[in-house]
């Protein structure tokens, strides 16, 4: 846990059985900071509620400035130049996502948003007279029925924190509203259009028309077409989500009135983070303090669970990081208290092969490239909206995640300003159960609640009726 350096006292001496105080030190000369090395971007933990200027004042003395502070939770956004920043703050109070990539080299430099944290294989669709045919991630969860019945209220706003989204697309063109659509790459909320349309990834594309696209031309229609959708963006062209992005985008969902957001992604470059471990606290403490604002304001975060394929409760050490996992360790944000988590089934209904397991809320169709369904019913990942106006399909739990997200959009629609906490029991107890299998040997738990699928599969016509 993050707090404020005690200020010092001043020094008292015992002399012949009496008492003095030392004579004050002579001022120190200013700092010498660092003018011309490659500047770092640090989330930093103060109080909350702590003053802009003493921010501004600790981060100037100790070679830092400022970039963004969210005083309600105490996070400050801090950009510096000296390689000794973060022992300058603390190190736990501070920490950089890109110095700690820089450190660990070109391996590490070359990762990027879809050869890591996803296995979608984008592969373009050609439109047909009617896409829904090949929609079967949609026919899982009962969308079609659901959208007969109700598709969901312009009043309820999903932010999808991800890569941007193509505002010209066909299906995602009348759901955008980009009064609350802002950049977050760099921790502080840009609002200029180019901020948040995607750059470099389709990702984002894909999964907010997973949520609410609708493209009556192409007969392409996602779970709640009819609320709207913020991008939120906070991948950066290289394919990272450094903590103070992720900071920047909960907040921004605080203060906007989103009812629900989507995470397909885990928070750069570690993937797990330890609240017990230098510069890991920080990053940790930042984003629980920002995901747990944006609950406390109304908001309801979903998240993939990630596409490993082990069970995040029983690692010990970090794929990403050289150092050492245990129970208090998590990946973020799902890791975060009231965080739905996500997992992922393919075509035949049965966990993918590559999701992870362990701590699941709920799992909703996300594909495997081992469950291929019949010949005109689609690819085996879930087909959805891509930059470039077209359509095409991708596998990965940051596919399931958005049809949970959907579902609970039409929920929070249905029922205008539930809290989040019951939002999520009604997603919970609206899903369908999902046995384990004799075959699914790491399986544990009840139909309605075991280890590979949560309470089970989501379902849009239960959420609506």
């Amino acid at each position: 846990m993050s707090r404020l350096r005690r200020m010092a006292a001043p020094l008292v001496l015992a002399v012949g059985g009496g008492l003095f105080a030392a004579a004050p030190a002579a001022e120190a000369a200013p700092v010498a900071c660092d003018t011309t090395s490659t500047p770092y971007t640090y989330v930093v933990t103060y109080q909350p509620g702590t003053r802009a200027s003493a921010v501004d004042q600790e981060l100037a003395a100790k070679c830092g400035t400022k970039v963004a502070y969210y005083a309600p939770i105490g996070v400050a956004v801090a950009s510096s130049r000296n390689a000794d920043f973060q022992e300058k703050i603390g190190v736990y109070r501070a920490y950089s996502g890109a110095k700690d990539v820089a450190s660990q080299g070109a391996a590490a430099s070359a990762r990027s948003l879809g050869a890591v944290r996803t296995l979608e294989d984008t592969r373009s669709v050609a439109a047909a007279d009617d896409l829904s045919a090949q929609q079967w991630d949609m026919k899982a969860i009962h969308a079609p029925e659901a959208n007969k019945i109700y598709q969901g209220s312009r009043a309820v706003t999903v932010g999808v924190l991800d890569s941007g989204i193509e505002a010209t697309h066909p299906a995602l063109r009348n759901a955008i509203d980009a009064r609350s659509s802002a950049g977050c790459v760099t921790g502080a909320p840009d609002l200029t259009p180019a901020s948040w349309q995607p750059t470099t990834s389709d990702h984002g594309t894909h999964v907010a028309g997973t949520i609410a696209g609708k493209d009556p031309a192409a007969g392409f229609t996602g779970v709640a077409p009819g609320v709207r959708l913020a991008s939120v963006k906070v991948v950066n062209d290289a394919g990272y989500i450094f903590p103070e992005s992720a900071v920047c985008g909960f907040v921004w969902a605080a203060e906007h009135g989103f009812a629900v957001t989507n995470n397909s992604y885990y928070i750069d470059p570690g993937m797990f983070y330890c609240p017990k471990q230098p510069g890991d606290a920080a990053a940790f403490e930042a984003v629980r303090r920002a995901v747990q604002y944006s609950t406390h304001r109304g908001v309801l975060n979903v998240a993939a669970a990630g596409n490993s394929g082990f069970d995040t409760t029983a690692q010990t050490t970090d794929p990403n990081r050289p150092h050492p996992v245990d129970s208090s360790c998590g990946i973020l944000p799902k890791a975060i208290d009231g965080v739905v988590k996500v997992s992922s089934v393919g075509y035949q209904g049965t966990k993918s092969s590559f999701s992870n397991y362990g701590e699941i809320d709920v799992t909703a169709p996300g594909g495997d490239f081992g469950q291929t369904p019949p010949a005109g019913e689609g690819p085996s990942c879930p087909l959805s909206s891509v930059v470039g106006g077209g359509y095409g399909s991708k596998c990965g739990t940051s596919m399931a995640s958005p049809h949970a997200a959907g579902v609970a959009a039409l929920i929070a629609s249905r029922f205008r300003g539930i809290p989040p906490q019951l939002l999520a029991r009604v997603l919970e107890g609206e899903a369908d159960a999902v046995k384990c299998a004799a075959t699914e040997t790491e399986c544990t738990g009840p139909a309605k609640n075991n280890s590979y699928y949560g309470h089970g599969l989501v379902d849009a016509l239960d959420a609506v009726r």
